[in-house]
Formats: C-alpha cells, sequence, structure tokens
C-alpha cells in the first residue's frame, strides 16, 4: 500500500500532526495491469524502538565495514587477517579456526544453524530480523539519514518531489544521489576486503593494481547497493523477498506481532469531545512513519516488517492525549481475538515450536563443536594405482604403486616417516628421493602428494588380495594417521 498527498491538520491537544487519506491507499487502477508506483516519504520518529533500531544499525554497520581490518597472529605464513575467505589458496579463515574444503560441512552447520536461528526468532517476534537486522532494513536506513539530512522530513520532501525542477532542486538531488553512490561503493569495497589482504588490497585499488574481477565486484555491489537501498527500497521487501511468504509458517497464535488494539480505538475520531469513541484520534501517524507505507490498523500484512515505528508514533500520541501507551504494539495473535492486552505471564517462550528449533540449534551446534575439538592436524588420503592393478619384477617381486596426499595443518612445516603394517617383508621407495627412504617433508599449511612403490616376495602373498594400513607419524611429537587399503596379487 502507499501513501496519496499528505496535509498538515490541527488536532486537539496534538501540534500540527500529518494525515493521510486512508481510502486512496485502498484505491484501485482500472483498466491497468498495475499500479505504478507512487513514493513512500516515512517521518522522522523518535523513540524505544526508533532508538533500538538505531543502536542495531551502528553495530551491524560496523562490523560488516571494520571486521575486514582485524588482525589474527596464526604464525608461520599464514595470513593474518581476522576472517579471510582466501579462494586462491582454498581456505576460510575465522580467527583461530581454518577450514579447508574437504571441511565445508562447517559452512553447512553454520548456514543449518542461521536458518534455524531466524525460524525461531520469527516464531517468538515475528519479522523482528526484518525490521532490525535484515540488510536492506539497515542501508535503507542509512540512506534515508542522509534523504533527510539534505532534503528534509517528510513535508518538505513531498513538496520537493512535487517542485518544478530548479537550480536548488537539482543540487539537492545530485547531493543526496552522490552520497549514496560513496556509501553503495563503499559498501562494495569492504566486501571484497573479505576475499584478499584488506591494507594491501586497499592500495591496489587505488592504484589500478588489483585484479579485474575485484572491480567487477566492486561495481556490481554498488550497483544493487544503491538500486535497492535508494530506489527500490519497500519493493525489494514486498515483491523480491520470499521471507514475507515464508514466515506465516513460522508463527503461531503466541507468537508476538506489531498490532492495533481495535477493541481500544475503535470508533476513531477527533476532537475534544470522547464520547463513544476509542482512543485512536486518527492523526495517521502510525502510516506516515512507516517505511512501507501501511496502515497497521488494517490488521495484519504481508508488508509489515515489525520494525515497530509505529508503535513509537503512536505512543507519542497516546502521551499528548493522556491516554495510555500500547494502543499499537506487540501482542500475541490469540490475544488479538479475544481483545484482552497481552499478559507477561502469557508469553511463552518455551512451546513446542520454539522449544523444537531450540533443541535443533543445540543438536547442529553440539555436532559442530565436537568435529571442531575433535579436528586432527594431519590427515593422510591415498590412492592405489589401478592400472596397472600389480607388476611383476623381474626378480619375482610382485610390486604395488600408491599416492599418498598428506595434509598438514600447522603453520610450520612438518616431517614424517611412513609404517606399513600388515604386509611382512615389503621394501617402501618414495618416487623423487635419491635414497628412496620412506620419508616425507610437507611445509606449512600445505598438502603435499607423494608416489610410493611397495614391493614384496611372491611367498608372502597369502591371496589375491592382501589388507595393509599406511600410516604416516610425526617425527616431532608423534602425531600419526592413517589409511587402510589392499595390495594386490596374481591369482593363486
Amino acid at each position: 500500500m502507499t501513501t496519496a498527498e499528505q496535509k498538515e491538520t490541527p488536532l486537539d491537544n496534538i501540534e500540527s500532526v500529518e494525515t493521510v487519506d486512508v481510502e486512496a491507499l485502498n484505491t484501485r487502477v482500472t483498466g491497468a495491469l498495475y499500479k505504478k508506483r507512487e513514493k513512500i516519504f516515512p517521518r522522522r520518529v523518535r523513540g524505544t524502538f526508533r532508538s533500538l533500531k538505531w543502536l542495531v544499525m551502528t553495530i551491524t554497520l560496523a562490523i560488516y565495514y571494520l571486521t575486514p581490518w582485524l588482525r589474527w597472529d596464526r604464525g608461520g605464513e599464514a595470513p593474518d587477517q581476522a576472517i579471510l575467505i582466501d579462494i586462491p589458496a582454498r581456505r576460510f579463515y575465522f580467527f583461530f579456526i581454518e577450514i579447508w574444503p574437504q571441511e565445508i560441512y562447517y559452512i553447512t552447520g553454520i548456514l543449518v544453524i542461521a536458518a534455524l536461528a531466524l525460524f525461531l526468532f520469527t516464531s517468538v517476534a515475528g519479522r523482528i530480523w526484518c525490521g532490525y537486522s535484515c540488510p536492506q532494513t539497515v542501508w535503507v536506513d542509512l540512506f534515508l539519514i542522509i534523504e533527510r539530512f539534505i532534503e528534509g522530513d517528510r513535508n518538505a520532501r513531498i513538496r520537493l518531489e512535487k517542485a518544478r525542477w530548479s537550480l536548488s532542486k537539482i543540487a539537492k538531488r545530485v547531493a543526496k544521489h552522490a552520497i549514496w553512490l560513496v556509501i553503495a561503493t563503499l559498501t562494495g569495497g569492504a566486501w571484497v576486503f573479505y576475499f584478499a589482504d584488506a591494507p594491501t588490497l586497499l592500495v591496489d585499488l587505488f592504484t589500478l593494481q588489483a585484479d579485474e574481477i575485484a572491480y567487477i565486484t566492486v561495481a556490481v555491489l554498488t550497483a544493487t547497493t544503491y538500486t535497492f537501498g535508494g530506489m527500490a527500497r519497500e519493493q525489494v521487501c514486498t515483491y523480491m523477498c520470499p521471507w514475507p511468504r515464508i514466515q506465516s509458517a513460522m508463527i503461531d497464535e503466541e507468537s508476538l506481532i506489531i498490532s492495533y488494539q481495535k477493541h481500544r480505538g475503535e470508533p476513531r475520531g477527533r476532537g475534544a469531545r470522547r464520547e463513544g469513541l476509542g482512543d485512536c484520534v486518527s492523526c495517521n501517524q502510525c502510516v506516515v512513519v512507516c517505511p512501507m507505507g501501511i496502515d497497521i490498523r488494517d490488521g495484519m500484512q504481508l508488508e509489515c516488517i515489525s520494525c515497530a515505528l509505529c508503535v513509537d508514533a503512536c505512543n507519542g500520541i497516546m502521551d499528548k492525549t493522556g491516554k495510555p501507551r500500547g494502543l499499537i504494539g506487540y501482542n500475541i495473535l490469540a490475544n488479538l481475538d479475544t481483545g484482552n492486552a497481552l499478559q507477561r505471564g502469557r508469553l511463552r517462550l518455551l512451546r513446542p515450536r520454539t522449544i523444537m528449533y531450540g533443541g535443533l540449534i543445540a543438536v547442529v551446534g553440539a555436532i559442530m563443536l565436537a568435529a571442531l575439538v575433535s579436528r586432527p592436524t594431519l590427515e593422510l588420503n591415498l590412492q592405489r594405482d589401478r592400472n596397472p592393478l600389480f607388476v611383476s619384477l623381474s626378480n619375482g617381486d610382485i610390486r604395488n604403486g600408491y599416492t599418498l596426499k598428506i595434509l598438514n595443518k600447522i603453520h610450520q612445516t612438518r616431517h614424517y616417516r611412513l609404517q606399513l603394517d600388515g604386509l611382512p617383508g615389503a621394501t617402501v621407495k618414495v618416487i623423487g628421493r635419491d635414497d628412496g627412504a620412506a620419508r616425507f617433508t610437507v611445509k606449512a599449511d600445505r598438502l603435499a602428494s607423494f608416489r610410493v612403490l611397495i614391493s614384496t616376495a611372491k611367498a608372502n602373498l597369502k591371496s589375491e588380495t592382501t589388507d595393509i594400513t599406511l600410516r604416516i607419524l610425526d617425527q616431532a611429537d608423534g602425531t600419526s594417521a592413517g589409511n587402510d587399503t589392499v595390495f594386490r596379487g596374481p591369482h593363486k
């Protein structure tokens, strides 16, 4: 829904407040496939929830822009950026945690926990994520700060929108969009810093020495941030985001939502004489502060992002009229049917739905923690040659070939020796070593591959296949890693 032209109307006991033609909100355009978008000019509001949104916006933006600059000493030649997605080296660094490509299950676990947490928050308090922490909401708020600073609050922006083009209007529009583009560029620039050493990449970007993909990424993110945060705004939440359609399956009768107490506010009316009228004075402040342009008094709506700005606006009016706060506020769905105000004791955080989500988060978190604690620093993978299965040597011995891949997760160069179990009398030779000795050196935080040839007398083989175990031992601390395989020979 969108708002129509606003006008200021004096109201008893209330200083100049803006009103909106509610009937115009529901007007449909006949003979057209869709109604042309009418811009929304949300008015600035002060209150508890607005302050909370400022706090969340400050924290989230600080985390996003400053995180790539945090340092974390890992020793050796490892990068010292605290959070780094190193695509060329195929690593993901998160403070003391280092994730290799074969450990993608950690990323999967994080995404599962994030999804379950979103389900949990939604079941408790509706679209609280959308109203406070969603990147779209945060950047729209940031862009609105710039818009208000340059063009003024709601009425001034509406007048400017309808005014003819002049030098003043052009100057304000150019200044606004220029700052928006700067913010959008900083947004894209901050993102690429997560994929390379931030100080080095910053210099490369300004000296035009960075990779082409870095400039392309910054350009794409600049365009999307500018378009979504500055131009599309509420249309992203209404038409592009799937979450409004999904959230209905996440809430129940005990979920907190922003709602209007119809039993208390109706019938609406203005004037000093309140006989027969409810507490709602039809000031429409809940509408003019809404960034989505909806009227919360119409009930639950797909467009509502639960930002609670209408709560702050309504509470301010209730203070001026001497009425109790809470005409618009958080309430549970069950109370909307009964007409009772929300009682703290009736809000049950522990109920089947929330217990299920919380339990799943705990289980997945426990599994990930256990995997992280028991995570080995040394891994051995091997592959036996398939063609040929074995080689008969001139002296009658049987030889098999194997490829060993040793993964050293320690940020120090390590030395290992190979131990063979299950095949007495066998000899081991490492291709590439002059002495052929079964010893290996793997650099810090690296994966090294080696070719190994194992030979034994034909008499030592009791069957076509013999189970063996190859194990590597760290010569410094005795850490070991092994792998089972088979030694193939001719038919008996």
